[in-house]
């Protein structure tokens, strides 16, 4: 068995004293995990990086084995490497994905989108693209949320909550009586759009991350990766201090 394909490193565990179990999210062949030997050593350590993308080559004697991988850079995410926020971002989409996603199961979208979001952590607004591309793995998994008009009145404007149960907008008017049992939406990510803070990019994550938790993980006896749980506590931070989003 044998194929070559693009992929972004998800994942890089040690195995033995010089090799490597390297998990990739490629552009045909979905979340794929492979040996890298002499995937511990320095060299190879350098380009074996979360976030990183590379050109791969797995073989394996038959499908269903582990297979090892022969591996090239292609290209690197080391300039997020020092900014706290896009790191911990970049860190949570890559938890998220080794987690959520079935192995070997091509996922083309989210390819895609995660190769969008990698660049789009270097611009001013990647808080709010993570978000969004949150958004589009719950719908990747089937979970999608349905932020275009009220449930209750079909009306697109004034929507201010989430219904917990259905992932459905709610307008200002016809939540208002159920607030307190209402997740907010953010105005940025309702069909008025506009910028958002620090406190509107924890309220898209409280959203997000209560179907995660909802529809992933709790059926599966799992909990939110701590990657994720440290971007919010990062993001809560800046909102506390109202600080700009960096």
């Amino acid at each position: 068995m044998e194929w070559s394909d693009e992929g972004i490193v998800l994942a890089v565990r040690r195995h033995g004293e010089t090799s490597a179990i390297l998990s990739l999210l490629t552009a045909e062949h979905g979340r794929h995990a492979g040996l890298v030997r002499g995937g511990a050593s320095r060299r190879m350590r350098g380009f074996l990086q979360p976030g990183n993308t590379v050109s791969a080559t797995w073989r394996a004697r038959l499908e269903e084995h582990l297979g090892a991988y022969v591996v090239e850079p292609l290209h690197s995410c080391a300039a997020l490497y020092d900014r706290p926020g896009p790191l911990a971002a970049l860190t949570a989409a890559m938890a998220l994905l080794e987690s959520t996603l079935p192995e070997r199961s091509p996922h083309p979208e989210m390819y895609r989108s995660l190769g969008v979001l990698l660049g789009a952590l270097e611009r001013p607004d990647w808080a709010e693209t993570y978000v969004r591309w949150e958004l589009l793995l719950l719908a990747d998994l089937g979970f999608g949320l349905d932020l275009e008009s009220c449930a209750a009145t079909g009306a697109n404007d004034g929507l201010a909550f989430v219904s917990p149960k259905s992932g459905r907008a709610v307008s200002l008017s016809a939540g208002e009586k159920w607030r307190d049992r209402m997740l907010p939406l953010p105005r940025f990510l309702s069909p008025e759009g506009g910028a958002a803070d620090a406190r509107q990019v924890v309220d898209g994550l409280r959203l997000t991350g209560w179907f995660l938790e909802r529809h992933v993980f709790e059926p599966h006896d799992r909990r939110s990766p701590d990657a994720r749980e440290r971007l919010v506590t990062h993001l809560r931070g800046l909102d506390a201090d109202r600080r700009d989003i960096v």
